[in-house]
This record gives C-alpha cells, sequence and structure tokens, in this order.
C-alpha cells in the first residue's frame, strides 16, 4: 500500500474504527512503516512512541526471562495490535518485549499522545483496545499452560500447526534452532522430536522447512 494512507484503507484494515471522527484522526496522526523479514520492530529496553498495529504480515513477540533466555510469546497478524507496546506507550516505561518482523510487515504507528485521548472519546476504539488485551491474555495463558502442563512433543506439534495456521499452508520455512530458541530448549531436542514425528508420518523435513502431512492437534 502507498505510504499515504487514506479513508478506504483505514475502513478496509481496520473496519472496527466505526466513527468518522476517529477514521479522520487516524487518517491525520497515523503513519505506514515498512519492515522487511527479520527487522527488529521493538528492542528490550527501548521506549515506546508509537503504538503498531498491522496492515499485513507477522510479527513475533518474545519475552527475556531471567536467565538471559528468549521465551516466544505470540504471533500478531493483519488486524492485531501488541496490548504491551499499548502499556509500555501509557506508562512512559521501556519495552519488555522484542518484536521482529516474520516477513514483509507493514504496520500503521499511532502517536502515543492520542491513545489515552481515543479511550475517552471513541467506544469502538476502547473496545478494540480490550479486545487485544484479552486476546493477548488468552494466548499468554495457553503459553503458560504450555509450558507448565504440556510435554515437549506436544508443544512442538501446537508450535508446527500454529506457524502453519499463520501461514496459511501446510509448509513452516523456519531452522531446528529458531523452533528451539522460541520454545526455550535445546537444538538437540527439537532436532531428536522433529524426526521422530518423520518417522511417524505427520512431518516431512527439508533444510529450514517442515512439511505437514498429517493433523498434529
Amino acid at each position: 500500500m502507498p505510504p499515504q494512507l487514506t479513508l478506504q484503507h483505514v475502513r478496509q484494515y481496520f473496519p472496527d474504527f466505526t466513527e468518522p471522527a476517529l477514521q479522520q484522526e487516524i487518517i491525520e496522526n497515523g503513519k505506514v512503516h515498512s519492515f522487511l523479514e527479520g527487522a527488529v520492530i521493538m528492542d528490550y529496553g527501548s521506549y515506546v512512541r508509537m503504538l503498531p498495529l498491522i496492515i499485513s504480515g507477522t510479527i513475533k513477540i518474545s519475552r527475556l526471562g531471567p536467565d538471559g533466555s528468549e521465551l516466544f510469546l505470540y504471533y500478531l497478524t493483519r488486524g492485531d495490535s501488541c496490548t504491551m507496546t499499548f502499556t509500555c506507550c501509557m506508562s512512559d516505561k521501556p519495552s519488555e518485549i522484542r518484536a521482529v518482523a516474520q516477513e514483509p510487515t507493514i504496520v500503521l504507528g499511532l502517536p502515543q499522545q492520542k491513545l489515552d485521548e481515543w479511550m475517552m472519546k471513541y467506544k469502538s476504539w476502547k473496545n478494540f483496545v480490550l479486545q487485544a488485551y484479552d486476546n493477548r491474555m488468552t494466548e499468554m495463558i495457553r503459553t503458560i499452560d504450555q509450558i507448565s502442563f504440556s510435554r515437549l512433543d506436544q508443544r512442538l506439534m501446537q508450535y508446527i500447526h500454529k506457524a502453519a495456521v499463520i501461514n496459511d499452508e501446510a509448509v513452516v520455512y523456519t531452522s531446528h534452532q529458531s523452533i528451539a530458541d522460541d520454545l526455550n530448549v535445546s537444538r538437540e531436542a527439537i532436532s531428536r522430536l522433529l524426526k521422530s514425528l518423520e518417522k511417524q508420518g505427520y512431518v516431512k523435513l527439508g533444510r529450514n522447512k517442515i512439511s505437514i502431512l498429517k493433523t498434529l492437534v
């Protein structure tokens, strides 16, 4: 899409924003940003001056653990926003997450100073923020449950399934090391489990590629 935001773009990508006045404010204050695959959109310790809304692409959100290891939290896709970013914006505190583009990604950046004002003025904006909080909380609870109660093979299958759903195809393009980093385990453990899944006919392994042959979850 062009860098200049129009009313048509707002209605197309964010149909939940129903008030004409809000749509106009988004056009006047929003800024379109493009990121290449692998770009770090937000990093640990950085101050957040805008709230990103995803127009296209996929963003992976991770958090740094006490031991310095990185824990994958959730993905953001079209129409999503990161509530942890919203919290950092509103409280003017440094980011506790890292956001990385998983593919070429376009976001709409909304300025920090407008976020609280819109909560008071526009019902559809308030509903959007509250729904985003609910969605992200559900994702994080699911992640905690998987870490606490699921076996590693179940976590791995759920991870591959989720990645395939986001890609909208039965192929996941990633490395064993990348999966291991996201699940906070060793690469050897992931490679061993993937080979086991391949022997059972669930997947076919290639170089940085996992083809799903049978339903995993």
